[in-house]
């Protein structure tokens, strides 16, 4: 065969690699992308769809804030996208996050309270023999793909098949980062308690198979029994959604009391005059979990800043504050270990209780561990 002969069959053969090793990627992506429109949710439809129309906060077909709120990001001196990635933060811890595993249980008593903290929003509530799981996300990424969005900064700190069984899950909102597709896929596997979540969720969790009879959906300040525990929902100045479209959900804070004990939980938002409220009619709290992580002027009516936490908190008649939602995702463009850094400060400048676990670490509410700084030496 001649060379000009050889070449063209070279060329051929290589076209077919090249064509076949294209098949193949396409293949591949599909493959892993084969979940994301399942991950994108449910839309509320029938019942569900009456149901969130009789809401007070749902009008001209989306649930609204309670005040006039901006939730688009927005700072016309700031090229937000510029910033993103060229932006001199330290948006990453510089060496590994410290977990823990939490040890056994503490004998439960009608006096029990104890906050087990797993990174970013996700923990779980150990009250009057009870437990309740919060926006438990266990995934490596908060996105609808396993390729693209923000990654775990650090593992969880046990596996969702150690969990110990769990009286109720609790949801704030539909955000990726407090409502993931296997995470609650999982727990439907392998626990049998009802999820609570805000008006509209329930649609999501029924296109990923959980049953009707799982799935208590309520407004805000609507209650729901689990036991001897009253659940309640409760407001919160955030907003929702999961793909193109926006605000078809409602999002909430939580309140959870037995006989004895109190709890309340941010969930998302704000900083907002409904946190007093809250605080006159369901305080005081024995402790807090309040949302510190992903803030910025360009957004400020979504998430609070630090001190804006601390200020919630004493609205709310708060006991001790266990800050949340930092640590485990790269969400805004402030440094990994402002957030806590500033509510430290805050905290003592303004005589509140302040716990900072490490994730898996379990605080005793009425006997926490004193804050070390544990994160400034892997910030």
């Amino acid at each position: 065969m001649g060379e000009p002969a050889e070449r063209a069959v070279a060329r051929a053969l290589g076209r077919r690699l090249r064509g076949a090793a294209g098949l193949a990627a396409l293949a591949g992506l599909a493959w892993v992308a084969r979940d994301v429109p399942a991950a994108l949710g449910g839309r509320l439809t029938g019942a569900r769809a009456a149901r969130a129309a009789r809401s007070p906060q749902f009008r001209d077909g989306t649930f609204h804030n309670r005040p006039s709120t901006r939730t688009m990001p927005g700072a016309s001196d700031r090229n937000l996208v510029r910033e993103l990635i060229f932006g001199k933060q330290k948006r990453r811890p510089a060496a590994a996050v410290p977990l823990r595993r939490p040890a056994a249980a503490p004998a439960a008593t009608e006096r029990e309270l104890n906050v087990v903290w797993y990174g970013h929003a996700s923990a779980l509530i150990e009250i009057e023999g009870h437990r309740v799981l919060i926006d438990p996300v266990w995934s490596d990424r908060c996105s609808p793909s396993a390729l693209v969005g923000p990654r775990r900064l650090h593992e969880p700190p046990v596996g969702l098949d150690e969990l110990p069984a769990v009286d109720a899950i609790l949801i704030s909102h539909d955000h990726y980062d407090h409502l993931d597709m296997a995470t609650v896929r999982a727990l439907l596997a392998g626990q049998s308690a009802p999820f609570l979540v805000p008006l509209g969720v329930g649609a999501h969790l029924d296109r990923w198979g959980v049953p009707e009879d799982r799935i208590v959906e309520l407004d805000w300040s609507e209650s729901h029994r689990v036991g001897p525990l009253t659940i309640t929902a409760t407001a919160a100045q955030h907003f929702s959604g999961r793909g193109l479209r926006r605000d078809g959900t409602l999002w909430s804070s939580w309140v959870v009391a037995g006989a004895h004990r109190r709890l309340f939980y941010t969930g998302d938002s704000g900083y907002f005059d409904g946190y007093a409220e809250i605080g006159a009619e369901h305080g005081p709290f024995d402790v807090t979990l309040m949302q510190i992580g992903a803030y910025d002027r360009a957004w400020p009516g979504i998430h609070m800043f630090p001190e804006e936490a601390v200020a919630a908190h004493l609205d709310l008649r708060g006991g001790l504050l266990v800050p949340v939602h930092w640590a485990t995702f790269n969400l805004a463009l402030h440094d990994w270990s402002e957030p806590v850094d500033r509510i430290w400060a805050e905290a003592k400048a303004r005589d509140v209780r302040l716990a900072v676990p490490r994730p898996g670490e379990r605080v005793v509410v009425d006997d926490p561990p004193a804050v070390d700084g544990w994160w400034q030496s892997v910030a």
